[in-house]
C-alpha cells in the first residue's frame, strides 16, 4: 500500500485525506501515521467529511442573502451535528460559515436542559466537535458558552419567550422547534432580537411535525430548507438500530416523519382535515349560552403515560359550538390535572365539568371536589369506541356548526391524525378526546335550560 505524501500544513492534511476517502483502508492507515494533533485537526475539518445537506447554503432560492436555514431531517440524521458545526464556523469565523468571528449567538431548545445537554454537551453538541485549542468554556449559572476569541453563545428556553426580549444577536441555532409548545412565541420574540452584523440569520433544525409555524418557514421566501433521512447518516448509526426502525416504522406515516423527516399533513383516513379546520377558525368566540369544561383522564400520572385531556367550549343561541382553549397536559398527578381543570373553569366562567369517569369512576369526581367541591360535574362514560363517539362531533364540523376561538395546534394535530385506528403514533388522542366530551355534550346531549347569555 503506497499512501499519498503528506504536508503537515491543514490544506496538505485535507488533500491526503482526500486521495484516499475512496479507499478505506488507505483512510484508516493514513489516520494512523498521524501524530495525535493532525488526526484530531483532520477529524475536526466538518467541511471535509459534511454530507451535502449539512453544509450552509450560499444563497437563498430568490438569490439574496438567506434569513433562516431549516434543516428537516428524521432522528439521527446528523441535524444536532449540522446546528453545532455551523455555530462553531461562526464563532471561529470560518468559511464556508463566516467571514469573520460572529461575537453573539443564541442557541434555543425546548428546554435549557436541552440547550444544555443536547446543544451544548452532547455527543454531537458544541463542545465535543472542537478541538482542544478551539473548544470554549460553559459557563453553566449564566448558560453561556465563550470562546477563546470572545464570541459568545447563549442559551434560552423556548418555554420563555419572555426571557428573548432584551437580548441581541448576529445568529441563532434553534434545535427541535417543532416540538416546542411555545413555538410562535418564542421565534416571534427572537426575530426582534436577530438585529446585528450585517448578515443576522438562524438555522432551524427539526424533526418536522405539522404545524402553522413550521409552513410559515417552508413558505418563507427568505428560507433555505435542507433535507436529510435518517438512513443517509447509516454510517454513525448502530446497524441494528436503522435495521429495527425501518423495519417496523419504514413506510409508515409515523416513518415518514420521524425516519425521513417528510411533513405529513393531513392523514387520507382521519375525520378532520386541516383546511377544513383552517375554515372553522375565528378570532374570538361570540356571546355564549353555556360553556363547559371537558376532561379526559389519564390512567396514569407517570412518566411517558398519556396526557390529561383538558378541553373549553360554549355553544352560542344559535347552536354553534365554539372552542376555546386546550390545556391538556401530561405527567400530573390527579389533584395537579384537577386544579388545571378547575382553572380553565373559573377562567371561562363556565358551567360545569364535564368528566369521563371510565377510567378511575368516582375518583375522578372526588379529586374534582378536593380542589373545589361547588363546581359542578356532569360525568359521562365510555360505551363506544373513540372512533365512532367521534364520528358525530366530525359531521357537526362539516355542519359548521363547530369553530375554533384560535389555534390550538397540538389539539388540531391529533384532529388531523386520527382514523379509524386511532392515532397513527398508537397514543390516546387525549385532546381531542377532551373536544369529543365537550361538544356531545353541548350540541348532542340532553339540553338543560340555557342560563343569561354571557357578553366576554
Amino acid at each position: 500500500m503506497h499512501l499519498p505524501p503528506v504536508s503537515a500544513t491543514p490544506e496538505g492534511l485535507r488533500a491526503a485525506l482526500q486521495a484516499c476517502l475512496a479507499r478505506p483502508a488507505w483512510t484508516c492507515s493514513l489516520l494512523d501515521t498521524l501524530g495525535e494533533e493532525d488526526a484530531e485537526q483532520l477529524l475536526s475539518d466538518w467541511p471535509l467529511w459534511a454530507r451535502p445537506d449539512q453544509l450552509p447554503p450560499q444563497t437563498a432560492p430568490n438569490g439574496r442573502p438567506w434569513t433562516t436555514w431549516l434543516v428537516l431531517g428524521g432522528r439521527g440524521a446528523g441535524k444536532t451535528r449540522a446546528g453545532a458545526e455551523w455555530v462553531r464556523g461562526l464563532a471561529l469565523g470560518r468559511p464556508p460559515f463566516a467571514d469573520r468571528p460572529v461575537g453573539r449567538i443564541a442557541l434555543i431548545a425546548e428546554t435549557m436542559a436541552d440547550v444544555r445537554e443536547v446543544m451544548v454537551e452532547g455527543v454531537s453538541g458544541l463542545i465535543a466537535i472542537h478541538p482542544a485549542g478551539e473548544r470554549p468554556v460553559f459557563e453553566a449559572t449564566r448558560r453561556r458558552l465563550v470562546w477563546p476569541n470572545g464570541a459568545v453563545a447563549q442559551g434560552f428556553s423556548a418555554e420563555d419567550p419572555e426571557s428573548l426580549r432584551g437580548p441581541q444577536f448576529e445568529a441563532a441555532w434553534l434545535d427541535e422547534l417543532a416540538k416546542w409548545r411555545r413555538g410562535e412565541a418564542t421565534f416571534d420574540m427572537l426575530q426582534f432580537g436577530l438585529r446585528l452584523g450585517d448578515w443576522p440569520r438562524q438555522m432551524v433544525t427539526t424533526t418536522p411535525r405539522p404545524g402553522a409555524l413550521l409552513r410559515r418557514l417552508l413558505a418563507d421566501p427568505a428560507t433555505v430548507t435542507s433535507r436529510a433521512r435518517t438512513a443517509d447518516n447509516a454510517f454513525h448509526l448502530a446497524p441494528a438500530f436503522l435495521d429495527t426502525v425501518l423495519s417496523r416504522y419504514g413506510g409508515t406515516r409515523l416513518g415518514r416523519q420521524e425516519l425521513d423527516g417528510e411533513i405529513i399533513e393531513d392523514r387520507a383516513d382521519a375525520l378532520w382535515s386541516r383546511p377544513a379546520l383552517e375554515a372553522a377558525r375565528e378570532r374570538e368566540a361570540p356571546p355564549l349560552a353555556r360553556i363547559v369544561v371537558a376532561v379526559d383522564p389519564p390512567a396514569s400520572s407517570r412518566a411517558g403515560a398519556d396526557a390529561c385531556g383538558i378541553v373549553a367550549a360554549g355553544i352560542d343561541t344559535g347552536g354553534t359550538v365554539h372552542v376555546l382553549a386546550d390545556e391538556s397536559v401530561a405527567g400530573l398527578r390527579p389533584a395537579q390535572w384537577a386544579a388545571r381543570a378547575i382553572a380553565l373553569y373559573v377562567a371561562h366562567e363556565a358551567d360545569a365539568i364535564v368528566a369521563e369517569v371510565n377510567q378511575g369512576g368516582e375518583m375522578v369526581r372526588a379529586v374534582l371536589a378536593e380542589v373545589d367541591a361547588a363546581v359542578p360535574v356532569v360525568s359521562v362514560r365510555a360505551t363506544r369506541g373513540k372512533y365512532v363517539r367521534a364520528e358525530p362531533v366530525a359531521a357537526l364540523y362539516e355542519q359548521g356548526r363547530v369553530r375554533h376561538a384560535g389555534a390550538f395546534p397540538a389539539l388540531e394535530d391529533e384532529m388531523c391524525d386520527f382514523g379509524p385506528d386511532g392515532l397513527s403514533s398508537g397514543r390516546s388522542p387525549d385532546r381531542m378526546d377532551a373536544l369529543v366530551w365537550a361538544v356531545t355534550h353541548l350540541a348532542l346531549g340532553p339540553q338543560a335550560p340555557a342560563p343569561r347569555v354571557r357578553r366576554f
